[in-house]
Parts: C-alpha cells; structure tokens; sequence
C-alpha cells in the first residue's frame, strides 16, 4: 500500500490537514497541449505535478513545512488554435483562476505561495504585479525550467522551445510509457525544425509576436528531441530538487517581518 505524502495535497486528508500549519504553498501550472508527435498533451502537467511534489519533498525531508497543490491542467494557447484540443485559458482567465486559488490559500493562513509554471505560453509576472497590494500573501514566480540555465549546456545538447531533447529526457525518465516510439525503438517524432520568420528583427529577437505555432513548426515541435535520454532527466532532476527544494527550505524557515524577502 502507498503511504500518504503529506506534501501532497491531493493526497492529505482533513483529519491530517487541521493539524497542520503551512508556511509555503505551491501552486504548478500545466497546460494541455500538443508535443511533436510523441510526448503526451499532458506533458506540462506531468512535468509541473513532477517537480512540484519532488521539490517538496524535498524541504519537508529537511523540516519545512510546505504543500503543493494538484497542477492546474490548462494554460494559455493562444498561439497553438489551430492544433485540435490544444485546450486555451486566455491570459484574464487564468489570472483570474490564480486570483482565487491565491485567495483560497490565504483564507487558509498561507502567506507564502510560489507559483510553478512548466508552460511557456503562461506569462504570469503581469499577475504578479496587478496582485502587489492588493493580497496580504508573497508571491514568487518560478519557470522551472529557467532553474537549470547556467548548467544547461552539461545536461544537453540541443536547446529547448518545446517538445525537444530537455523535455523528452524528462519524460523518459518519469512517464516513459507515454512516450510514443517506433517499432525499432526510436522515437516517433520529427526533428522539431521551425521555420525561419521573414524579418532579421523577429529571428535576432529584437522584436517579438505572438508566434503562429502551425507556422512555425511542423508537427508542433519545436525543438530536436532524439538526443533524449532518461538519465539526462533524472541528472536534471537532481538539479532542480537540490536548488528549488532548498529554496523553498529556506522560504519556509524565512521570518515574515517588515522588510521580507529582503
């Protein structure tokens, strides 16, 4: 029989839950989307339920007290529309969402929230903003993914948009069986090639758009995926439980007094 995590609160029950003070919240954010032609939709949920209940883990192990939440299994899609059931909360919407969940969580005592994002498409500093003044609670805002920048290049070869190596190394080692493959074992997926916009300015990324994704890839990767292994995402794993599971450690032992987080 599974023991009960109680860092999960999908898990917890309220004889458990009364008992407890929480000082830190974490509240993933998946989406429902397509990943080339052989990760799941669900990929950003899996990655976001993943590295939130491992993180925690982590700082409970270590006497903090924190929680994650089940990931929120939409994100905005705006720029995927025209792949079918790329299901899309618009920007408002899901800050709206969040306002409420934020809200939920302070009526329950919690003054420390991080919101862990696993989907590009969410842009979620402007909710950050709107919220400061307005909620008793701090908030931070972590990508996960940006955790491993400055050691990217020792884990992997390519770089990372969407459905690519990272992100495949991260499903095979933690829901391979949702990992589509041919019959000789490689991966049923293209090479994640995009398309080249017209003007020097959008490719230099001197401006920016909203990018088309049917445009701009092929099969909605947009990255190369085949040089994935699961034990680059295991490597990665360790990483990032090491660097966000210590700060949410310390976020928790972290006095609230008049001039935190400083």
């Amino acid at each position: 029989m599974n023991k009960i995590r109680p860092w999960v609160l999908a898990e917890t029950n309220y004889g458990d839950v009364k008992q407890q003070t929480y000082d830190v919240a974490v509240v993933p954010l998946g989406a429902t989307e397509p990943h080339n032609l052989h990760l799941p939709y669900g990929t950003d949920i899996f990655e976001a339920n993943e590295v939130s209940q491992r993180i925690c883990q982590y700082a409970h192990s270590r006497g903090g007290s924190v929680v994650t939440l089940p990931a929120i299994p939409f994100g905005t899609e705006t720029n995927l529309s025209e792949f079918p059931l790329a299901i899309n909360l618009n920007p408002s919407t899901l800050h709206a969402v969040l306002e409420d969940i934020v809200d939920s969580l302070t009526d329950s005592g919690i003054q420390k929230i991080v919101l862990l994002n696993s989907h590009g498409g969410n842009d979620l500093k402007p909710f950050l903003r709107e919220m400061a003044g307005t909620t008793s609670a701090h908030l931070f805002l972590c990508n996960w993914y940006q955790a491993i920048g400055d050691v990217y290049f020792d884990l992997f070869e390519h770089a990372e948009d969407h459905a690519g190596e990272m992100e495949t190394s991260f499903a095979l080692a933690y829901f391979p069986n949702l990992v589509a493959t041919n019959e000789d074992g490689s991966l049923a997926a293209d090479e994640g090639k995009t398309r080249p916009m017209r003007f020097a300015a959008l490719n230099e990324g001197w401006v920016s758009i909203t990018r088309p994704w049917h445009l701009l890839t092929t099969n909605s990767g947009a990255a190369n995926p085949h040089q994935a292994t699961a034990d680059k995402g295991r490597r990665m794993m360790e990483i990032l439980e090491e660097r966000l599971g210590g700060f949410l450690l310390e976020l928790a032992e972290s006095e609230l007094d008049e001039t935190f987080p400083f």
